[in-house]
């Protein structure tokens, strides 16, 4: 009760992505398991599906940092991240919200993968399991703690980190790199957000609602996806920094806009409509690929039952009209899942803007 006493500034907060990613790393693991018909999961199989090795960031492989965390050796292995998770995750995620608590995680993942590669550096080894990320997740809680964010007994981090230091060493399979790499990244990533949180309180003049900031950076990331893998927009090495200040200009011109938009009248349920056809977008703009993955899964031999080969066939006839299809289901989808918040924002006449800019000016940091 203590512990979760301390936590209480957004108590009421959603706990999503800690259950999606205990569903992702139990559900690979099982699909891993079913493959194999064994508990402990062979080396070429966590390799195929990407283990971190030696020369991994060498031959530019940087795709094993994230994929490498959602793997696991056996049913132990597994057993132990998925309780830490869920032990020191969900209050994390309740205390800060999805989108900081899946950017402490990253950090966490790519923070332990590095400090993975360079402790062994010039020897043979292949790491996988979530204990970067977990790491991290309890050195932001630590983090908190230091800034004054949170108060938990220190009792708890004593015995929390003395437990991992303990097994690092009792257990010599133990990554103790990607441990500390994880746990330095998660305090680094917690103190920098708490100092973008300050920063963002002189320049904005409301608090974002939770699910605006998370659908808004997955617009982000998947509209950077595409930059990335198309040809046409592809940069120099010299202008690369051109494309990332491009980058940031945009991104600090989209949030001012938001930010502008919530605190009028209405501005909540505008910033949902912009949500739902931004999400519809991203469909179209990824249409090319979608078509190419359809057509291919069209040409494919499956079997399909009857009762589906109605649609299906009307899929595969017209896969223009098939991803315009899925686009506008994504549209109504987006404006289902926020409806409430859509009808709040109609019915507004004031006081929504009111209440996200007195919360701004009530809490400055994190």
């Amino acid at each position: 009760m203590r512990f979760i006493a301390g936590l209480d500034r957004t108590s009421a907060a959603l706990v999503v992505m800690v259950p999606l990613l205990l569903s992702v790393n139990v559900g690979l693991f099982s699909w891993l398991f079913y493959q194999v018909q064994e508990p402990n999961i062979p080396a070429y199989m966590l390799f195929r599906y990407g283990a971190l090795y030696s020369n991994a960031l060498d031959r530019g492989e940087y795709w094993r940092m994230i994929a490498a965390g959602f793997l696991h050796a056996n049913p132990l292995h597994i057993l132990g991240n998925m309780l830490c998770l869920i032990i020191w995750g969900g209050p994390l995620e309740r205390r800060l919200g999805s989108l900081y608590f899946t950017l402490i995680y990253g950090a966490g993942l790519v923070g332990g993968a590095i400090a993975s590669h360079v402790t062994h550096a010039g020897a043979p080894f292949l790491s996988v399991g979530a204990s970067g990320a977990i790491s991290a997740l309890l050195g932001a809680l630590l983090a908190l703690q230091l800034i004054g964010r949170i108060r938990l007994e220190w009792s708890f981090f004593v015995i929390n980190i003395s437990l991992n230091i303990a097994l690092a060493l009792a257990v010599s399979r133990i990554d103790w790199g990607a441990h500390l790499g994880g746990f330095v990244a998660g305090m680094v990533a917690c103190g920098s957000l708490d100092v973008l949180e300050r920063l963002f309180a002189r320049l904005l003049r409301c608090k974002f609602p939770e699910f605006v900031k998370m659908n808004g950076f997955i617009v982000f990331v998947i509209v950077a996806a595409y930059c990335w893998n198309n040809p046409m927009l592809a940069l120099s090495q010299q202008n690369i920094w051109v494309l990332v200040l491009g980058v940031v200009v945009v991104c600090l011109a989209a949030v001012k806009l938001t930010d502008l938009i919530l605190s009028m009248r209405k501005g909540l349920a505008v910033v949902v409509a912009a949500l739902a056809v931004a999400n519809a977008g991203l469909i179209l703009l990824w249409s090319g690929a979608l078509a190419q993955a359809l057509a291919s899964l069209c040409a494919a031999r499956f079997k399909i039952p009857d009762a589906a080969m109605v649609a299906v066939a009307g899929t595969c006839a017209n896969v223009d009209r098939s991803i315009m299809t899925a686009a506008a289901i994504v549209l109504l989808a987006t404006m289902l899942l926020y409806w409430r918040d859509f009808g709040r924002g109609l019915s507004d006449v004031g006081f929504v803007g009111g209440a996200l800019r007195a919360e701004r000016a009530r809490h400055p940091g994190l």
